[in-house]
């Protein structure tokens, strides 16, 4: 928990305010989704969907914890009904939420990719705990750098978070690409692809977002590109990443229904 800088305009308390407005709205919805569409999908995918929504639940109880310590931090008020005034209340801005988070929903994210691929039960088990760790370890390196002010020990814990987050990557895209080709058809096996790819794209953009502060940047401009950067990457890796996980289980439903594959 660092505290704010003063000094924020409008615009950078609103951007910021939007942004995980944005995070709240499209994890919530994203959930409500997910869950009503269990009943559409074999049992053999059920938990994998389940798993899909629990990630986006946990994820919209945080960004309402971060919502709402953001809005306590601050005081927004116009004067004889001219520009809004930002001023900071003195609460802290607890934006440790977001980590907890991501140490509770990264490995989920991973895991439910694996269920839904349908791996034989032993491979399954296996790279669920690699990579549930390895992603876990890589959330637990990051936060002590993102709590220092000092560039020195902030790229410290980035250099070692990203042993881990480099493991996890080349399993996501080399190590499931044979998995991904034995899908039971072409569309399976092109959202498949498009999951482990996104999945890959979307974390890319973390380690930049974090750097945001160690590359010059500083003040209330550092703080709202972070916070937005953060949030619109948490919904690619989680509320549209959890969509291309029910369209993967849905078609594998389909295929399995359909007769052209057998259930296992």
């Amino acid at each position: 928990m660092a505290p704010l800088p003063d000094g924020f305009s409008y615009a950078e308390w609103n951007a910021t305010y939007n942004g995980l407005s944005f995070g709240i709205a499209a994890m919530g919805s994203a959930t409500i989704f997910f869950w009503l569409q269990l009943p559409n999908v074999t049992k053999s995918y059920r938990t994998a969907l389940t798993i899909t929504g629990i990630v986006t639940l946990i994820a919209t109880y945080h960004y309402i914890r971060i919502f709402n310590s953001w809005s306590e931090a601050f005081t927004v008020a116009s004067k004889d009904g001219g520009e809004y005034e930002v001023k900071l209340t003195g609460a802290p801005f607890n934006d440790g939420y977001r980590y907890v988070d991501w140490l509770l929903t990264v490995p989920l994210l991973l895991i439910e990719l694996i269920l839904v691929m349908k791996l034989p039960q032993a491979e399954t088990v296996s790279l669920s705990w690699k990579l549930g760790l390895a992603s876990a370890l890589m959330v637990a390196l990051g936060y002590p750098g993102e709590i220092q002010e000092d560039l020195s020990v902030r790229w410290f814990w980035w250099c070692l978070s990203m042993i881990p987050f480099c493991y996890v990557v080349f399993t996501l895209a080399v190590g499931l690409a044979e998995a991904t080709c034995k899908q039971p058809s072409p569309a399976a096996a092109s959202l498949a692809s498009a999951a482990r790819y996104l999945t890959v794209f979307s974390w890319l953009t973390y380690p930049f977002v974090y750097m945001v502060k160690s590359v010059g940047l500083a003040g209330p401009a550092a703080t709202m590109y972070e916070q937005v950067g953060y949030s619109i990457a948490d919904v690619m890796a989680k509320a549209v990443f959890g969509v291309l996980i029910w369209a993967l289980a849905a078609e594998k439903s389909a295929v399995e229904e359909s007769g052209k594959l057998l259930p296992n």
